[in-house]
């Protein structure tokens, strides 16, 4: 309730205000009512007043300087005049001092209604904006920071950081640190795993042990920046919380020491870096970007070049060079001395594999006969042979399943339905219109559609539209509203609706992750 302070030395007026006027129906309260300008600044001194109701005239001090001293004990108090006197030099000043109104005695109660009906939709309206604002400060500190982060960042960003956010008071050298949430469950396609609640977990931990700033960047990734006046052991205190109070741990990579805001760029690239080889090192742990050695570096661009080179020869059945790329790929794992690394080197293997695959409609898990939490099947090879002999002979059955869906009955005139709804994802075309275009009708046209593909139409139209929208969001730097032109949603809310239930984050999310 908004609180109301009445000041008048007429004993009888105050009376009537504090008991005619509804004040309950108007979400108020009358915090006191005084009969001097003295002793409505001791209830000023003590109370946050909304709204104070003074007469103009008072002995020893005006409401017009009592309104005064109000507006500087708070700049957003609300006054209301009320005067026996007709004076246009009292009403100026009261205009000057931004009055809401000016009553004249004999004042009708209802008068006073209107007006404190009045102050009342200001104040709902200034409370909103306030809440707002206070909803928006960490979302647009979160904004500078990545743009700082991710870079190219400018002098403004810097400057903005500095001045509304403190930065400036950062205690040189820093280091960025990101962390991640370790799940594999989550990262082999249960995206429902995690949910915002435990990053917001780990951010409140984070602020707990006095990390001053913290920026998160994806679902499952949040940087801190770390100050040296901090003590060396707060990383591992962070992750230390996280691991004794949640079913979930963390792992961190680090960037170097830097000397200024500016250089928090390198600092955090160097984090994602270190991160990023989780798959050596496991998780649950810091890994520092000067102690990742240059060879591992270059193991994990090998790798992905590799793993490129498998799928294409999966994709053409070409069974020697599958064979002679596993072989290579194994070659990098023989070097790996850790069992638990070996095993997530595995794991990473499995997992892009069922990315590739997803783009052919395929899943990883349903042709391996792999359940989303019975990933365990590799972490119970005893050695490096027998888990390449296993991934070898699946990869095996995948592409001659690929191959086999290549021939498939009608595969190759679904096929070219596929081409044409890719071709199409900006129009809202039905499949009457996919009817007509290839003159079947719709009935028998769909029915071959899911048989052959596993889906109905409409499904696996939207999935063309998301991995479209995908493609463009980390390849173009196209506004999202055009993207979502792009793929045929001409309302920007549906869009981000629907790419949030198939992929489970925002498409601003997937652009940052």
């Amino acid at each position: 309730m908004y609180k109301v302070l009445l000041a008048d030395d007429e004993q009888l007026d105050l009376e009537g205000m504090r008991t005619f006027i509804p004040w309950q129906e108007l979400n108020m309260v009358v915090v006191a009512g005084v009969m001097n300008g003295f002793d409505a600044c001791k209830v000023l001194d003590e109370e946050r007043i909304d709204i104070l109701v003074t007469d103009v005239r008072m002995p020893n001090m005006s409401g017009l300087e009592l309104a005064r001293r109000a507006l500087e004990k708070s700049k957003d108090i609300k006054i209301i005049f009320v005067s026996g006197y007709q004076d246009f030099s009292y009403a100026k000043q009261a205009l000057s001092l931004h009055a809401v109104n000016y009553l004249l005695k004999p004042m009708d109660d209802q008068e006073l209604i209107d007006s404190l009906i009045k102050v009342r939709a200001d104040l709902d309206q200034e409370r909103v904006r306030q809440d707002t604002y206070g909803q928006m400060v960490p979302i647009v500190k979160n904004e500078f920071l990545l743009q700082l982060l991710e870079g190219p960042s400018n002098e403004k960003t810097i400057d903005t950081l500095n001045k509304e956010y403190k930065m400036n008071r950062f205690v040189w050298p820093g280091y960025a640190a990101v962390l991640e949430i370790d799940d594999l469950s989550w990262k082999m396609g249960d995206q429902n795993r995690i949910e915002q609640g435990e990053m917001q977990q780990v951010v409140s931990i984070c602020t707990e042990l006095g990390v001053r700033h913290i920026c998160k960047i994806s679902k499952t990734r949040v940087a801190v920046l770390i100050e040296c006046s901090d003590n060396d052991f707060l990383l591992q205190q962070i992750m230390d919380r996280v691991n004794e109070e949640n079913y979930f741990s963390i792992t961190a990579g680090v960037g170097e020491l830097r000397y200024s805001i500016s250089e928090l760029t390198a600092s955090y690239h160097q984090a994602v870096e270190a991160l990023d080889l989780k798959m050596f090192y496991g998780k649950g742990k810091i890994i520092g970007y000067g102690e990742v050695r240059p060879s591992e570096k270059e193991d994990m661009k090998f790798l992905d070049t590799k793993l490129e080179a498998l799928f294409v020869a999966m994709s053409d059945y070409e069974l020697v060079r599958i064979h002679d790329e596993l072989d290579t790929l194994f070659q990098v794992a023989k070097s790996l001395k850790s069992k638990f690394t070996l095993r997530n080197y595995a794991l990473y293997i499995v997992m892009k594999l069922d990315n590739y695959l997803q783009s052919t409609n395929e899943s990883v898990f349903q042709l391996l006969g792999m359940e989303l939490d019975n990933y365990e099947i590799i972490q119970q090879f005893e050695t490096i042979s027998d888990i390449h002999s296993w991934l070898r002979r699946r990869v095996y059955e995948i592409s001659e399943t690929l191959q086999a869906n290549k021939h498939r009955k009608n595969w190759k005139f679904i096929k070219q339905m596929i081409e044409y709804m890719k071709e199409h994802t900006h129009d809202n075309i039905t499949l009457r219109d996919l009817a007509e275009q290839f003159s079947f009708s719709p009935n028998y046209l769909g029915l071959i559609f899911k048989e052959e593909t596993g889906k109905n139409f409409s499904e696996y139209f939207i999935q063309l539209r998301m991995e479209k929208s995908c493609e463009l969001l980390k390849t173009t730097n196209m506004k999202i509203y055009e993207i979502a032109d792009q793929v045929g949603y001409r309302h920007l809310p549906y869009f981000s609706r629907q790419f949030k239930e198939t992929y489970g984050m925002t498409p601003l999310e997937y652009r940052r992750a």
